[in-house]
């Protein structure tokens, strides 16, 4: 997998497992606010599975990164889930205590966020950074997760002797990114999270992210969670596409089933607010080139 950093990475098939890697089972989280109690996501349903891609897809407020937050056990303290079950790898993880839900981050569930520069701490070099990662999650000697910091760095195409010895500041939002894929991804968990990972960057550097995320996926084979509002990055890249509004999902469908034939007038909609894809690509495709 030496593939060039950026090179677009084509779509294979999620592998068919009998037992998914997450599923959600009718699942409730509710706020509270004193008195006041308000549903943020109701009755939510979805499988994913080992080597898939799903992409959950909608406007700010509709319930996309609460959901995440409720997979990864981090929700704030005014939100909870109230009903239904969060499984991963056939356990029902939402009903663990706080420190065995700890562990599973990182090792089980990697996350990448839309805040890059939170992602390290500022004033500590980033291959320290790793390899406290590492060490925390895996037996291994110092020597022993340099060696594999330094390897997904360069998965990550950045030149990774430079970025080991430098500090988050010193680098930029786009390599801030791609380091914080790395690290997320060099546990091999069973699933990543990746919460609007490009909002923060412009479209070229968001492309060179999302195909960063592609060609580690097919490394490890681990499903992703692909969170968006953004469908020209998700309806080329998902092999699964669910559609969020208010709490609720509206559809789900495979993703070029849902661009032919999208069933609810709000997938419609966004379908036909999506900037044109082709026009991307040539600029993505040329950048490349003159890079080359």
């Amino acid at each position: 997998m030496n593939q060039a950093a950026g090179k677009s990475i084509k779509r294979e098939a999620p592998i068919v497992s009998i037992e998914p890697v997450l599923q959600l089972e009718n699942l409730y989280i509710c706020a509270d606010k004193g008195k006041e109690h308000r549903l943020l996501v109701k009755d939510l349903s979805l499988v994913i599975r080992p080597g898939e891609t799903f992409a959950l897809v909608g406007e700010s407020g509709s319930g996309k990164s609460v959901t995440a937050s409720a997979v990864l056990g981090l929700l704030p303290h005014n939100l909870q889930v109230t009903e239904g079950h969060i499984l991963l790898s056939g356990e029902d993880i939402g009903r663990l205590p706080d420190k065995k839900r700890r562990k599973l981050r990182g090792s089980k569930i990697g996350f990448v966020f839309q805040d890059y520069q939170s992602s390290f701490t500022p004033f500590i070099k980033l291959g320290a950074q790793l390899i406290e990662t590492l060490r925390s999650h895996r037996s291994c000697s110092r020597k022993e997760a340099k060696q594999a910091a330094l390897e997904w760095l360069e998965q990550a195409g950045l030149p990774a002797e430079r970025v080991y010895e430098s500090y988050p500041f010193q680098l930029s939002g786009g390599q801030l990114q791609r380091a914080a894929m790395a690290s997320a991804m060099m546990l091999e968990p069973a699933l990543l999270i990746a919460d609007e990972p490009t909002t923060a960057l412009d479209v070229l550097a968001g492309e060179r992210v999302l195909d960063l995320l592609a060609k580690l996926q097919a490394k490890t084979a681990c499903a992703v969670l692909l969170i968006s509002h953004d469908l020209r990055h998700v309806m080329k890249r998902a092999d699964t596409v669910a559609v969020m509004r208010h709490g609720q999902l509206l559809e789900q469908n495979r993703a070029d089933r849902m661009e032919r034939d999208a069933g609810h007038p709000y997938t419609r909609m966004l379908l036909e607010a999506k900037p044109d894809l082709m026009e991307l690509e040539r600029m993505h495709q040329s950048t490349l080139s003159a890079e080359a």
